[in-house]
């Protein structure tokens, strides 16, 4: 369902609907470890940026965070009504945004594990949730149709991104530079906003999604690019400036749910559904 690099580079950690997560190694790929905890499925798994803790979203309404060393639970996060959907560290590590499909966002102290904040942000299940590169700010994404910008110390709602038409928005998540977002809706469409001007940028096409929630990336460790998932059963790469396809890659044999962009190197994980159930790295020339 989700496939994570650790920021220090070591692990790539993968989670699914089998109620784990495994920590592969980024290097040869191999398992290092299985964690097990959850009473139900597994939508998303995410790295504090010191490497050391993992949070997971699962279907039986908890976050759970995890000690990666030993891969004990460590806290256990509980107040979500429904299916826990998306989650997601902020870059001091101190605080965890989830959303799910209770159609709440959550704001929650990893220290102690209590929710700090329920935001009203929603009136469809929340698809994503991503805090830009200060901390300060929060997108979310929702069937609804609307991307929401939140302040995190207020969590007040500073902005709603809406289109003439409002396709269920599938993904969000902040540019590295912090100014733009990337937004993927079920109209097999990602787009690139401008969220202080409100004003949509770049539009990218050709890939398959009008059914599943597929992560998008962007690529900035060799030229600048979009990394997204693909229905039929591909991996798409676009130019960000020009918004060409430049690249298909081929070798999964069903729908790609998630990809994950290295932190430093040309190198791409990804994971597919269920006729597939494997985990791809893919290594670029460019």
């Amino acid at each position: 369902s989700s496939v994570k690099f650790s920021l220090d580079e070591k692990w790539i950690a993968s989670s699914s609907a089998d109620k784990t997560v495994k920590i592969w190694s980024a290097e040869d790929a191999k398992i290092e470890r299985t964690i097990t905890g959850h009473k139900m499925g597994i939508s998303d798994v995410a790295w504090s940026h010191d490497s050391k803790l993992l949070v997971t979203a699962s279907d039986d309404k908890t976050l759970k965070i995890w000690d990666f060393q030993t891969g004990k639970c460590l806290k256990t996060l509980k107040g979500h009504g429904n299916y826990v959907y998306c989650c997601n560290f902020n870059p001091q590590s101190n605080l965890i945004v989830s959303g799910s499909f209770d159609e709440t966002v959550r704001i929650w102290d990893v220290r102690n594990g209590k929710c700090l904040k329920t935001l009203p942000a929603h009136s469809d299940p929340v698809s994503a949730v991503n805090f830009n590169r200060d901390g300060s700010l929060i997108v979310s994404s929702s069937y609804d149709g609307l991307c929401r910008i939140w302040d995190t110390a207020s969590g007040q709602c500073m902005k709603t991104l809406i289109d003439d038409d409002n396709p269920p928005v599938s993904f969000v998540k902040f540019s590295p530079n912090g100014k733009y977002i990337l937004a993927a809706t079920l109209d097999n469409t990602l787009k690139l906003w401008d969220y202080s001007k409100g004003k949509c940028l770049k539009t990218y096409t050709g890939h398959k999604n009008s059914k599943y929630c597929i992560f998008a990336n962007f690529s900035v460790t060799g030229g600048k690019w979009i990394v997204c998932g693909s229905e039929d059963n591909m991996v798409y790469i676009w130019n960000l400036q020009t918004k060409e396809i430049v690249q298909k890659l081929e070798g999964h044999t069903d729908v790609v749910l998630c990809t994950a962009c290295h932190p430093t190197k040309n190198m791409i994980a990804s994971g597919a559904l269920e006729n597939d159930k494997t985990i791809k790295i893919w290594i670029s020339d460019y």
